[in-house]
């Protein structure tokens, strides 16, 4: 099947914002640009809208009714809703917890990537279990090489990512073994110092995922002096990426305004962290934790038992990326085609997905034509129209 698209504002991250037209065949850009559709081209008329990339998301734990730890039924199911919000790549973010099953629970989900629908899933995202924090339920272990092989075993070479702490004591073994696999660490859930952070970059570990959120600044020493750790030494190093929860409450907009002034929207990416309860209407829903959450737009999902001792907290996120990136298109005074580059481009040159974020002739032929919303009219994956 081979589409062209006319008449539509084609974004190119980074670069420009064109009206012009696009054809895909054999679900990669063909061609950009040309004047006339091929024979047996389906053709759609754009109708002035904007024409993106699919959205990349880095750092997801489900949707809607899904939750990825829940096994290969809720992943299946939640990969066949991210067309709707204009999602056309996922990495499923998945929290180790230490049990005589954990091993089997991550191979039977690492399995069913094969069998997704209408996303691309190009492995798993690991939160944790190498973390100095819980946060929302991370385990807290020392660094273990041997227990990472059985991990990376057991998802058969399917984990793209690992979130790690770098103040967990032996963690720069399990960096550089990450990175000899061609694994990225992701830094998370820390109090590091800033020596701490220095050492974790230097080993390969370049990128901080929901910078801010659990990253408590380290102990005050000398009073009156605010210390700097985690958070200073990946906005201050030229090498290093970050990436936002982009809700508007996970953290505050001027944070992310902060980081695209100091390393430019190239090197800051918007993430999810969405769990059960994004993309539905606000409401209460039940979850696999043994208590109910409350979602309303730009509140997150928070604790809905008055019964719990964290009634109102935070549990998780219930933005989808199209809603993270209105926010950042709204929060931001640089040009759009910049800042598109934070759901697209970025995210995928973070993950090493060159295929991915783009729409430069021979990348995969992910695309949203959008309402004026933000919200996808049509969304194609490898270049099959699945919305």
């Amino acid at each position: 099947m081979s589409t062209f698209i006319h008449n539509a504002e084609i974004v190119f991250p980074g670069e420009r914002i064109e009206l012009t037209t696009i054809r895909f065949e054999n679900g990669r850009v063909a061609a950009v640009g040309s004047t006339e559709p091929e024979r047996n081209d389906e053709v759609v008329d754009g109708g002035g809208r904007l024409l993106s990339p699919g959205l990349v998301d880095m750092h997801v734990h489900g949707i809607e009714h899904f939750n990825f730890d829940n096994g290969p039924d809720d992943l299946l199911a939640a990969s066949r809703c991210f067309a709707k919000f204009g999602v056309t790549t996922v990495l499923p973010t998945l929290v180790p917890r230490q049990g005589c099953s954990m091993l089997d629970k991550l191979s039977d989900v690492a399995s069913a990537l094969e069998r997704v629908e209408n996303v691309s899933m190009p492995g798993v995202h690991l939160e944790g279990p190498f973390t100095a924090i819980p946060g929302a339920g991370c385990d807290v272990l020392c660094g273990d090489c041997v227990l990472l092989e059985e991990i990376l075993s057991a998802c058969n070479n399917k984990v793209r990512a690992m979130s790690l702490s770098p103040d967990t004591e032996n963690i720069i073994p399990v960096i550089e073994r990450l990175c000899e696999k061609n694994i990225l660490p992701f830094v998370t859930h820390t109090r590091a110092s800033v020596a701490q952070s220095r050492a974790a970059i230097a080993a390969g570990a370049r990128h901080a995922t929901h910078l801010y959120d659990v990253f408590p600044i380290p102990c005050e020493i000398d009073p009156g002096v605010r210390p700097a750790g985690a958070v200073e030494a990946y906005m201050e190093n030229p090498l290093a990426t970050v990436d936002f929860i982009a809700d508007g409450c996970h953290v505050d907009p001027v944070v992310i305004q902060l980081a695209v002034r100091a390393k430019s929207a190239a090197n800051v990416a918007v993430i999810t962290d969405a769990n059960i309860g994004a993309g539905l209407p606000s409401g209460v829903y039940d979850t696999p934790w043994g208590y109910p959450v409350r979602v309303e737009p730009g509140n997150g999902a928070r604790i809905a038992d008055p019964r719990h001792n964290c009634h109102g907290a935070l549990a998780g996120s219930a933005l989808t990326m199209n809603v993270a990136m209105a926010n950042v298109l709204k929060w931001l005074d640089g040009q759009p085609w910049d800042t598109w580059q934070m759901g697209t481009s970025t995210p995928a040159r973070i993950a090493g997905l060159t295929n991915k974020g783009g729409l430069a002739v021979g990348q995969d032929a992910d695309a949203v034509l959008w309402n004026d919303d933000l919200t996808p009219f049509a969304t194609w994956s490898i270049g099959q129209r699945v919305y």
